[in-house]
């Protein structure tokens, strides 16, 4: 049993445990070019999650890994074959719920752990921070946590080399041999302002990539899966342990 994850833990030690920070994951179920499996979000935010937390752990923060939603915004991937999805509204609702009994059970700090690039929770913190205004809600990217460019050679955003690096390392027995891999390549908006990134607009999946991946997976390797996991979890241990520390009232410079 790992006693900062709640799906580990027992009642015996949770009612004597004293929980400063609680940590809730949220991945996707869809698909991952032809070489990754449908979880690999899931798979890789729960193993982040736990890493980090164990490192905060060992320096002292009381942090609890709540289980992970599996289901995360897969609109732009409507038409491709069981690729699940929420809509925000739907999420705003189980999060509502989450952060309630956080709130009721006298837990005022979350960190909300997103491991898929189609949710977006600042508005959504936004609405459930108005409703708890005790509470400290503060979300992050695990993939914009570092410079990924220090890591990987190929750019791209979904089953790219980054992500295939990751369960090259953490899954392995889940992934299918590189050469079966479809090279990720993505179709470019016509729109200037889209394709130079300061416009905006929800990606039609099979308009865009044939195999479903967006970035050329084929340079990946499990060492260097390894040393992201490694930079990435260090980096939000730290982010976990900084929040075990401080007082929510006293939360600015200044103060």
């Amino acid at each position: 049993m790992r006693p900062y994850i709640l799906a580990e833990s027992n009642w015996k030690t949770i009612k004597d445990q004293k929980t400063e920070v609680a940590v809730l994951t949220w991945g996707a179920t869809e698909a991952h070019n032809y070489h990754l499996p449908y979880a690999t979000d899931n798979y890789q935010i729960e193993a982040i999650a736990a890493e980090a937390a164990k490192k905060a752990w060992n320096a002292g923060a009381k942090v609890l890994v709540l289980p992970n939603i599996p289901f995360g915004v897969n609109t732009g991937q409507a038409e491709v074959d069981l690729c699940m999805n929420l809509y925000p509204s739907t999420q705003l609702a189980i999060l509502s719920d989450i952060v309630e009994v956080l709130n009721r059970q006298g837990i005022n700090k979350l960190l909300l752990l997103n491991g898929h690039g189609g949710n977006n929770f600042k508005a959504l913190l936004r609405e459930v921070g108005a409703r708890y205004p005790e509470m400290m809600l503060v979300t992050t990217n695990f993939f914009q946590t570092v410079d990924r460019n220090e890591y990987f050679e190929e750019t791209g955003d979904h089953a790219d080399e980054m992500e295939t690096s990751l369960m090259l390392h953490l899954k392995p027995d889940l992934v299918l041999p590189l050469e079966e891999a479809g090279n990720g390549e993505e179709k470019k908006s016509r729109i200037i302002g889209i394709k130079e990134g300061w416009a905006w607009s929800e990606r039609k999946w099979k308009m865009v990539s044939a195999d479903t991946g967006v970035g050329n997976p084929k340079k990946a390797s499990e060492e260097k899966g390894n040393k992201f996991f490694e930079a990435v979890t260090q980096q939000i241990s730290g982010l976990i342990i900084e929040m075990n520390s401080i007082n929510p009232e006293k939360r600015y410079e200044g103060q």
